[in-house]
């Protein structure tokens, strides 16, 4: 891996926090993804699964864990899987976890061979009641291609009928939407490697330049650092692809008078960073272009103070709303009787707002979270409004990631990227 290593601390106590929820004498199973084929024998760069990654630091393919914290023998009560590694796969692949190297890494002592694996499953069945599966039931989540784990899920059923079966999800839901503070160090180094690469591009934008070569140097910045790349799939949309919300053609010139707006963030050992800022492209906003951008700023000023303990996110996007329709109606986007008029399902600020201002963020872009529980302490969340005006060619968004406090305002992982006109002004004329 690019990263440096992590604390294998930190995935003892995460899965001390897991084991902690499970009933007694159950069983929970988490595999690897798969790597994903192409065509002929070409295939995607590997992404590991982030519960089994979360649960224990490896992060290769073909890994499998289980836990049993009620087992009979001390050597089943944290096991993991790994393909054995050899000499061959050494010269044609590189050199792959030895099950000394597990250890230092995840903190498991028992480490089987996977070729072993449903030997030792068939053991722990025979002492084990549940089994916990594991399951993607994010609220975003849309699965058209069956997983290593949905595999492993169904075999589990034909062979096993007899258990009770859990789900993983709701414990993981809940345990990774609130942060260690070895996770928030992860996450602030994946927003200072993004804040390196805005600083770059904020030296390289000029009029003319292509979305595709902004993104490169993006690109650049990221790998530089450590980084494997992006932590999604980027958005540099100039003038009105700032109006297609997921705009990622990333092919058009930057033109003079132009805005663009980047949406952008580097991911660093697996953790994510979100970032979105929105710059002149000739260097200069102009006095309209300015106080969009100011009201779209004050929106996401006043929205973050509201992210607190105790608040829940539906409520929190209801007042969001009230704030926005209020700058709205001061840059005479809408007016009195839009308002009085509006259809309490739609909003009449969602003409030029139309999406959420905020989402849980960690291991991935889109985290875990339970939105209709209250927000606690070390949830990260990012704050992102932003106003489209496809009449006059420009869309305006401003993204930053946050840590809810015990008390007081989040703290702002992002708090040393340029964000105001007279930051970025300065450092594109500079």
């Amino acid at each position: 891996m690019k990263y440096h290593q992590i604390d294998r601390d930190l995935f003892v106590k995460n899965r001390a926090k897991f084991t902690a929820q499970m009933k007694p004498n159950s069983v929970a199973v988490f595999n690897s993804n798969d790597i994903y084929p192409v065509s002929a024998d070409s295939t995607l760069p590997f992404a590991q699964h982030r519960d089994i990654f979360y649960l224990s630091g490896v992060d290769q393919e073909e890994s499998v864990l289980l836990l049993f914290p009620d087992a009979p023998f001390e050597h089943l009560k944290e096991v993991l899987f790994l393909r054995e590694t050899n000499e061959h796969i050494a010269v044609w692949e590189g050199e792959k976890l030895t099950k000394e190297r597990a250890f230092e890494v995840s903190g498991i002592k028992t480490v089987i061979w996977l070729q072993d694996f449903h030997k030792t499953l068939k053991e722990v069945m025979a002492y084990a009641e549940t089994m916990y599966i594991n399951t993607n039931e994010h609220y975003r989540a849309v699965i058209e291609t069956e997983t290593r784990e949905a595999r492993f899920v169904k075999w589990w059923k034909e062979n096993y009928p007899a258990h009770r079966v859990e789900k993983s999800n709701p414990i993981l839901q809940r345990l990774r939407s609130v942060k260690e503070s070895e996770e928030l160090d992860l996450i602030q180094k994946a927003c200072d490697i993004t804040e390196k690469g805005f600083r770059r591009v904020l030296n390289f934008v000029k009029p003319n330049v292509m979305e595709y070569e902004v993104e490169a140097e993006f690109a650049h910045e990221f790998l530089r650092n450590r980084s494997k790349g992006f932590a999604y799939t980027p958005i540099i949309a100039s003038g009105s692809n700032a109006n297609v919300l997921h705009y990622i053609e990333n092919n058009q010139q930057c033109k003079a008078g132009d805005l663009l707006l980047l949406d952008v963030g580097a991911e660093y050992a697996n953790y994510s960073s979100d970032m979105t800022r929105t710059i002149p492209v000739s260097g200069r906003f102009t006095d309209r272009q300015k106080a969009v951008y100011n009201a779209v700023l004050r929106v996401k000023d006043e929205a973050t103070k509201m992210l607190v303990p105790g608040n829940y996110w539906k409520q929190y996007h209801v007042e969001v709303g009230k704030i926005m329709t209020s700058e709205l109606l001061g840059l005479g986007l809408i007016d009195k009787a839009d308002v009085q008029n509006e259809n309490p399902d739609w909003p009449a600020y969602k003409k030029y707002f139309m999406h959420g201002t905020s989402h849980h963020m960690g291991l991935d872009t889109h985290d875990y979270g339970l939105l209709y529980e209250p927000m606690q302490a070390n949830m990260v969340f990012t704050v992102e409004p932003g106003i489209y005006i496809p009449a006059e060619g420009f869309g305006i968004r401003i993204e930053d990631d946050v840590v809810i406090q015990e008390k007081g305002e989040p703290f702002n992982l992002m708090r040393n990227i340029p964000i105001t006109v007279e930051e970025i002004e300065s450092l594109m004329n500079s």
